[in-house]
């Protein structure tokens, strides 16, 4: 096995770009990619080789990602008021046509089937190559293009 501080410098960015898929948010995807590579470091021992050490990774890092998501879940109770106070009405008012079709675009891409939903998102918004994708799903790149390719006919046909 490297060094982890080569580990780190390899993967941190694939790691960061499939969390930051399924957080779309920067500081979370920041967060749990650290607290991924803390428990990859302390449990390194625990890696078989039985998949790709990207793969173990990307596992780590989703766990992480659903149990922050749980946690804030149960504590947000109140609205983020700080980010209303932020936001002007002008700027809501000239973002509000992207905002509803990529809101639109998130409805269609949540109601998909999976893997279709999750191949989509990791592509588009994880920026994954088809061969990583392939590999979360131990199938071939071929797989995930077409899995892909058919998830995107299908939300361009909803978009119509």
């Amino acid at each position: 096995m490297t060094d982890f501080g080569e580990i780190y410098v390899e993967y941190f960015s694939d790691v960061y770009k499939y969390v930051l898929s399924m957080s779309r948010d920067e500081t979370i995807a920041e967060e749990v990619t650290q607290e991924t590579f803390f428990k990859a470091m302390q449990n390194i021992n625990q890696f078989n080789g039985s998949c790709k050490l990207y793969v173990w990774l990307c596992q780590i890092a989703k766990n992480t990602y659903f149990t922050l998501y749980k946690k804030q879940k149960r504590t947000v109770l109140g609205m983020d008021t700080e980010f209303l106070d932020r936001t002007s009405n002008v700027e809501l008012e000239t973002d509000y046509l992207d905002k509803e079709a990529a809101r639109r675009l998130h409805v269609l891409l949540h109601n998909l089937n999976e893997p279709y939903k999750e191949v989509f998102t990791l592509r588009v918004f994880g920026e994954l190559s088809f061969s990583q994708i392939g590999e979360l799903y131990e199938k071939t790149d071929s797989w995930a293009r077409l899995i892909f390719y058919r998830a995107k006919k299908q939300l361009q046909e909803e978009m119509k």
